[in-house]
């Protein structure tokens, strides 16, 4: 298969797979959602879902936020892990939007950028799933399929984002990072991976990672 073959490939097979998408993290507006992704860095989205209900419970949005304390904040979010950077970032930048943008949240990815605990990814999924803007969040999984896919070499995540930009169309950059992701974690997962579930891979793999993964099921028995 040429390149364009296999990404043409790979987009069927995730539109079949994945006719709807599920939106991973439990959010009601912009505001929510941003929360909801800083608080999943280093975490899992199943605790984030069990946390941020008792949050929004308290505050959903800044006004009522940065009524809390910090340590308010950090005594909800700590079972999500790296609570201290996590409760200052969502006080700190409640405060930021309350400010500057009268308690809304930007819709640009650089202004995103310049709120406390907000990195790169986290705007991408705001701008992606909030409004609608076109963006390529690379999480885990996106980096890890990538690159098993042939997509990119692999070595760290701005160039995975780059390569993903320049090989998918643009008008479904913000349905596929999603599936990719339901993909990454049902049929290609870091740990616990059947090669022969994972459609994707055993027809269009990198050849090393082909290799190595027979190799190493070869010496496992």
């Amino acid at each position: 298969m040429t390149k364009q073959e296999k990404v043409n490939f790979t987009i069927k097979t995730l539109d079949e797979l994945y006719p709807t998408i599920p939106i991973p993290l439990d959010h009601k507006d912009p505001y929510t959602l941003l929360i909801a992704v800083l608080l999943s860095a280093q975490s899992t989205d199943v605790r984030v879902n069990k946390i941020t209900p008792l949050l929004f419970e308290r505050a959903d949005n800044p006004f009522d936020m940065v009524k809390m304390s910090v340590e308010e904040i950090r005594e909800i979010i700590k079972p999500v892990g790296l609570s201290p950077m996590k409760s200052k970032g969502i006080h700190g930048l409640s405060e930021i939007l309350i400010e500057k943008y009268d308690g809304e949240v930007p819709k640009e990815i650089a202004l995103l950028e310049e709120l406390p605990a907000v990195g790169h990814k986290t705007a991408s999924v705001v701008v992606s799933q909030a409004f609608g803007i076109p963006a390529f969040p690379v999480d885990t999984h996106i980096h890890r399929l990538m690159y098993r896919w042939g997509f990119t070499n692999g070595k760290n995540v701005v160039q995975t984002e780059k390569d993903a930009k320049r090989l998918f169309p643009k008008e479904i950059w913000n349905r596929l990072h999603l599936q990719i992701i339901w993909y990454g974690r049902e049929y290609s997962p870091a740990r616990g991976w059947n090669l022969e579930k994972d459609v994707i891979t055993s027809a269009i793999g990198r050849k090393t990672v082909l290799n190595d993964y027979y190799k190493n099921k070869k010496t496992a028995k």
